[in-house]
């Protein structure tokens, strides 16, 4: 019994009563029925020199360096403290030992066997190329295997892949490696000898070319320089003409300047002597308009006094005449709209009535339409429908009594002139028949009519025609104007 407190690399296991399983602390009392070890956390390094095979069927040796120790978290510390840890047998204290030859072996033979699955699904060729893949899906693999004993990889290297017995693949590679270096730096001298001959050649030639470009560069220099002092001498001599040409018509127009001063100063000297009189006038003249315009002021002044008092007395008298008619007019105006409100309203009132009369007026001749539709509809189906409805209406208001009239008045006194051809077989002979015209033409109404009759329904008026009743054995007949022609064999 007794307080216990691990080191800051390890940690307390407790068992025993009062602890289902197993306790995990740094620090605790462990009670007599109760035991505790130790386990260091400590990550530890062990080599392994392991021999894999290719998809190519190429041993080698693969060695390699891990860093492993017990992952710092309570259920990873549980499953290391269950599984791979135990009393050491030289040992009377309850101290328990990390077991670390155990844990190296567990080890060993998780990496061999993930390593080897890995190498045997890849080429010597992506083993080499993709080094940092190969190693990150070892460590993939083998972290996932030592979940479950509560370890962790801290640090894992891979050396230089090395030739098993027997086998020269890495060695091979090296010769072959170190003769292409070697034909290679023997290439890169011969391009360097050759770039160093071409370069030499071509700064040969570029110095010359670049002191051809010199010496013709100089020549036309010196033509140019020439061509210069030659314009430089005849602007010279030109600007000397100018020169002297300057010269004397300056001179001549200082003496011409020098004439006109004299005269300009003579007419000053004239002018000055007349402006001088003329101011003289002015000043008398302007005496005698002072006092006169002092004395107009004076009498404009008394004058505008008594104006402007008439015009202030006068403005007064027509204010309040203004104000007087303004009263007027407002007072009439507002009798006057009185009156037309007055006036509106009872023309409004009229109106109404009027309108109220006028709605009533429809309303009962709308219902006296109405009542007379009603009484045209019984009158129609005793009639025997719209058609008989439309005689009788025909009747009443003697239409065909009008119409009769209207077309009497129509051809009154047209005098007509009727012509008759007749181009059947007694055409031109002496016992031509001069109604056989009129005669044929009345022959065919009666079917005509008949016609209609049977294909719209429509019957002639009874003044034209009337149709016969059907039964007969002599076939169908129209009656007109009372006499019975029978068409069809009739």
């Amino acid at each position: 019994m007794g307080y216990n407190i691990s080191d800051a690399n390890s940690y307390l296991v407790i068992t025993g009563g009062g602890i289902p399983d197993i306790k995990i602390v740094k620090k605790a009392w462990v009670w007599p029925w109760q035991k505790h070890s130790r386990i260091s956390i400590s990550p530890f390094d062990f080599e392994i020199q392991l021999q894999a095979m290719t998809i190519e069927k190429l041993q080698f040796s693969l060695p390699a360096v891990f860093t492993i120790g017990p992952a710092d978290d309570v259920d990873s510390l549980c499953r290391y403290a269950k599984i791979l840890t135990g009393k050491a047998a030289n040992s009377t204290k309850t101290v328990t030992t990390t077991g670390r030859n155990h844990v190296q072996d567990i080890v060993k033979g998780i990496i061999e066997g993930e390593t080897r699955v890995i190498v045997s699904s890849m080429t010597m060729e992506e083993i080499f190329k993709e080094r940092e893949v190969f190693k990150t899906a070892v460590i993939r693999n083998v972290q996932k295997e030592l979940d479950q004993f509560g370890l962790r990889i801290y640090n894992a290297n891979v050396k230089e892949l090395q030739d098993t017995p027997g086998s020269e693949y890495f060695t091979f590679l090296s010769r072959k490696a170190h003769e292409g270096a070697s034909n290679q730096a023997k290439v890169d001298v011969a391009n360097a000898m050759m770039m160093g001959n071409i370069g030499e050649a071509e700064k040969r030639g570029k110095t010359r070319q670049e002191i051809s470009k010199i010496d013709a560069a100089t020549a036309v220099l010196e033509t140019q320089r020439k061509s210069e002092k030659a314009q430089a001498d005849a602007q010279l001599a030109t600007t000397q003409i100018n020169l002297d040409m300057g010269i004397k018509l300056a001179n001549i127009e200082a003496t011409r300047k020098a004439e006109s001063k004299d005269a300009e100063l003579q007419r000053d000297v004239e002018i000055q002597r007349a402006q001088t009189e003329l101011e003289a006038r002015r000043a008398t003249d302007l005496v005698h308009a002072k006092i006169e315009r002092e004395s107009a002021q004076q009498e404009a002044d008394a004058k505008f006094y008594g104006d402007s008092k008439s015009a202030d007395g006068l403005f007064y008298a027509q204010k309040q005449k203004a104000e007087a008619s303004y009263l007027a007019t407002v007072k009439g105006a507002d009798a006057l709209v009185y009156q037309q409100k007055q006036e509106a309203e009872a023309s409004f009132y009229r109106a109404t009535k009027e309108a109220e009369a006028a709605f009533v007026a429809k309303q009962r001749e709308a219902d006296g339409i109405t009542e007379m539709a009603k009484a045209y509809q019984h009158l129609s189906s005793v009639l025997g429908g719209p058609q008989g409805l439309l005689q009788y209406i025909m009747l009443q208001n003697n239409t065909h009594e009008k119409l009769a009239k209207a077309n009497a008045q129509a051809i009154n006194g047209l005098q007509p002139k009727i012509t008759v051809w007749n181009t059947g077989e007694n055409a031109g002979g002496s016992s031509a028949d001069a109604m056989a015209p009129v005669r044929n033409l009345m022959q065919s109404l009666p079917p005509l009519l008949s016609t209609i009759n049977e294909q719209t329904g429509i019957a002639p008026p009874g003044w034209l025609a009337k149709m016969a009743g059907g039964g007969g054995q002599g076939g169908d007949g129209v009656m007109v104007k009372g006499e019975k022609k029978m068409v069809n064999g009739g």
